[in-house]
């Protein structure tokens, strides 16, 4: 199908708030807003993004090509949502009933595939080739650009990195916390922020969130500084395994526990010792966009076609 005229409208669907943003041809935030999701409601998910792509049209005053960023991602051999941790959006036709609902065609990518481009295409990887870009937040997931373009792979999980094993697993992480997919010891139950909040309370008894742990150790608690050093540890040892493979020009870090500097500052020493090379010198970066990289990668969508 070909490309509708007119600006580059993005969504992102998340489990508690869908965002939506329009661009101009140079990237500049022509609208945006953003409303609750209905959760646990396919039917009103569906309704809810096919409403608030035609606020922002009538907000931009412009026809839109529209790109969608969701978690998990339509199976081609299906076409159903699979892998969603927002599950009622698993083996629905999301993709079909979105595209008939609103009468155009539509590109749709996971929500981490989106992350990559933003910050491919302006973000924290703008000029980097290859640009490999993690999310570690409520969930843990990466996505891969190539000159500015989502790696999609054939089966359309290229990227999928939080539901893999946390390598070299000493005794004490054996044989992990369970996961919602039905492993254990997936590096999601580890590195996300659910995952850093447990393993402290397994430990140390005391039920912290993920921002109390960090602003206990910035504070000198001990407890809580070891909790950060035992997860950047376990994230040098889960992102070394992807460099090993991929070796990417840039890391780029989004999610909620991007905002943690000391993760970001300690990552490429802590992924130093299992890199199977002489020197490690890749770059590690903070997303530039936070919080709206991935409704603007989303925008982006129909400008980086996967490759």
């Amino acid at each position: 199908m070909g490309r509708p005229a007119g600006a580059r409208l993005g969504i992102d669907l998340g489990g508690t708030k869908i965002a939506g943003i329009v661009l101009d041809r140079a990237g500049r935030t022509v609208a945006d807003t953003r409303v609750a999701a209905p959760r646990g409601d396919y039917g009103a998910t569906v309704e809810a993004v096919a409403a608030l792509v035609l606020e922002l049209e009538g907000m931009a005053g412009t026809p839109c090509t529209v790109g969608i960023g969701m978690p998990g991602s339509l199976s081609p051999a299906t076409g159903l949502v699979r892998n969603a941790n927002s599950h009622w959006l698993n083996g629905q036709p999301f993709g079909a009933d979105l595209t008939r609902r609103l009468g155009r065609p539509l590109r749709i990518e996971n929500d981490a595939n989106c992350l990559a481009v933003s910050e491919a295409i302006d973000g924290a990887g703008a000029g980097a080739r290859v640009v490999w870009a993690v999310i570690l937040g409520t969930g843990v997931g990466s996505g891969i650009a190539i000159d500015g373009r989502v790696l999609t792979g054939r089966n359309g999980i290229a990227g999928e990195w939080g539901h893999g094993p946390l390598p070299y697993p000493r005794d004490d992480e054996r044989p992990g916390p369970t996961c919602y997919c039905g492993r254990r010891g997936c590096i999601e139950t580890w590195l996300a922020g659910p995952g850093l909040a447990a393993d402290h309370g397994r430990r140390h008894g005391a039920p912290l969130t993920a921002e109390a742990i960090v602003s206990a150790a910035r504070e000198g608690g001990a407890e809580a500084q070891e909790t950060l050093a035992r997860h950047l540890d376990r994230l040098g040892r889960a992102a070394a395994q992807v460099i090993n493979l991929l070796d990417p020009d840039v890391v780029v870090i989004g999610g909620g526990l991007s905002r943690i500097a000391e993760l970001i500052d300690g990552l490429p020493a802590a992924i130093a010792p299992h890199i199977f090379a002489d020197a490690f010198d890749t770059p590690v970066r903070a997303s530039l966009h936070g919080d709206a990289s991935g409704v603007r990668g989303a925008a982006w969508l129909w400008e980086a076609e996967p490759v």
